[in-house]
């Protein structure tokens, strides 16, 4: 890419990040995805941002399927293209009207898949890896992560968020997550799960600051997800699970299992942080059997 098409995308990722406080994954996302369309504009004949055509966009588009990208990353890519051309149009250096001709791929809507309520309580054991040659501390902290999934509905990134100073122990009933789009909210937290942590922290072998995260590797540093991940990817085969059965379906298992005992549907949304209902209804697909039920026994006619 030349030194010209890399300053207004060097501007584009400054206002990302400074002015629509976007994330530093979602920046580096777009970064990678505007960079490869300017890329390929560079190669095409007659392409040029300030003229840019919807034919220049739908080559771009067919070239990535070509090269066997799937709907969602295309979605995606097409997303940071719109705000980029968008961002350079405010700035009158390019003109973005080619996109309202342009549609986004279709994306078949797939279900969560949830793991039954006795795989999730074996997941969240210990010494359902009683078998494995790691220290018990190991074991401990690894149940509290998932714990803190399926228990309280956590995503792994805000479980692994958790300090010394907010943990959940004690008579400390609930926490505070801080969310996608840094939205805050309340989790209450049962005592199966604080006791998991408590029994992790008596274990674990480091020395926490108020301010430390509690989730360590084994050599003391921050918990990365990919541990996590790993460690259910052991669990899986002792218990014989599918693949589908990952640390964030056991999120989704959190909220299909208090649908099915009648939860209220607004209240699964505050707890999962969902900013729309809408979000939070794919749920009642994977529990139709259920909502049957409270039709038919709440309903006049029933």
């Amino acid at each position: 890419m030349s030194a010209s098409a890399s300053r207004p995308l060097e501007r584009f990722l400054r206002h990302l990040a400074a002015e629509r406080r976007a994330s530093p994954k979602t920046v580096e996302a777009y970064g990678r995805d505007v960079a490869q369309f300017l890329g390929f504009l560079a190669n095409r004949s007659g392409a040029r941002l300030a003229k840019l055509q919807a034919a220049d966009i739908r080559a771009f588009m067919g070239a990535r399927r070509e090269a066997g990208v799937g709907s969602r990353t295309l979605m995606r890519q097409l997303a940071a293209i719109r705000a980029f051309l968008r961002f350079l149009e405010r700035e009158g250096e390019a003109d973005a009207s080619a996109l309202s001709l342009i549609r986004g791929p279709k994306i078949a809507k797939g279900l969560p898949k949830p793991v039954a309520t006795s795989a999730a309580k074996a997941l969240i054991d210990p010494a359902t890896r009683a078998g494995e040659e790691r220290e018990p501390w190991i074991f401990a902290r690894d149940a509290a992560v998932l714990a803190l999934c399926y228990g309280a509905g956590l995503r792994i990134s805000e479980a692994l968020g958790v300090t010394k100073r907010n943990a959940p122990i004690g008579n400390r009933d609930s926490l505070t997550v801080v969310g996608k789009g840094n939205k805050t909210r309340m989790v209450p937290i049962i005592m199966p799960v604080r006791r998991a942590i408590e029994d992790y922290l008596a274990q674990c072998p480091y020395a926490l600051k108020e301010d430390d995260l509690i989730f360590r590797g084994a050599k003391g540093g921050p918990l990365s997800p990919r541990i996590v991940q790993l460690a259910m990817q052991h669990l899986r085969g002792a218990l014989g699970l599918p693949e589908t059965a990952t640390p964030h379906a056991l999120r989704h298992s959190f909220a299909t299992h208090l649908l099915a005992k009648g939860g209220d549907l607004r209240a699964i949304q505050e707890l999962l942080g969902h900013a729309s209902l809408s979000t939070t209804q794919i749920y009642t697909a994977i529990d139709r059997e259920h909502l049957l039920r409270v039709v038919e026994s709440a309903h006049p006619r029933g």
